[in-house]
């Protein structure tokens, strides 16, 4: 019948994979299980409808992302300002690499819907404020750090996180919209005029 463990995850993979392509609206159900390779009753076995579906993409999406944040904003052996720094490179590494596999930018997902379905559906809706706040959070506790060692020159420091984010989802955007993952490399000084940062700029950290 299909209904076994590996079900669930052909499904969640095809839904993502179409989802990153075209978006959430054109694919159907069946065709999601046609990619999956499942018979069209394991997608309600597993999923009671296709908001179901996107919401479990996003919880998978997010929980694999928040472990890169993590791993990068929380490195103790690096200073606040070269980990966020970090974070933009992996981000444009991503984008870069997905171009390479596939010849399209695929942006970000979590973006991605927020544009096309948040006022369509409201429980996707609250579940993608729940992720951007997440990632906000992040940001601003790194963002505390430099702070606190003289490094900026903000003072609304939940504010400038939402504008660094913001920054990182609107150049992730563009990059989309021209299929050109290159654009991505104004992130970090950006993000330097964002903060007005008081030191010469930091290096990367090293892979």
């Amino acid at each position: 019948m299909g209904r076994t463990s590996d079900a669930r995850r052909k499904i969640l993979d095809a839904a993502q994979s179409l989802i990153e392509l075209r978006g959430y609206s054109a694919p159907g159900v069946a065709e999601i299980c046609k990619t999956a390779g499942v018979p069209k009753g394991s997608f309600y076995y597993f999923f009671e409808s296709k908001e179901a579906l996107a919401l479990a993409v996003l919880d998978e999406r997010w929980a694999a992302q928040r472990r890169d944040w993590t791993r990068v904003l929380t490195d103790t052996t690096a200073e606040p300002l070269p980990r966020l720094r970090r974070l933009f490179e992996e981000t444009e590494a991503a984008q870069l690499a997905g171009q390479q596999d596939c010849g399209t930018v695929s942006g970000c997902i979590f973006g991605n819907l927020s544009l096309e379905i948040s006022n369509q559906t409201e429980a996707v809706r609250e579940r993608l404020q729940q992720i951007f706040d997440a990632q906000v959070d992040m940001v601003e506790a790194v963002i505390a750090e430099a702070l606190a060692r003289g490094e900026l020159g903000v003072t609304d420091v939940r504010e400038a996180a939402r504008s660094v984010v913001a920054q990182l989802e609107g150049q992730v955007l563009f990059a989309k919209l021209y299929n050109d993952a290159r654009l991505l490399g104004t992130l970090w000084t950006n993000c330097l005029a964002l903060l007005d940062v008081h030191v010469p700029e930091a290096p990367a950290v090293d892979a």
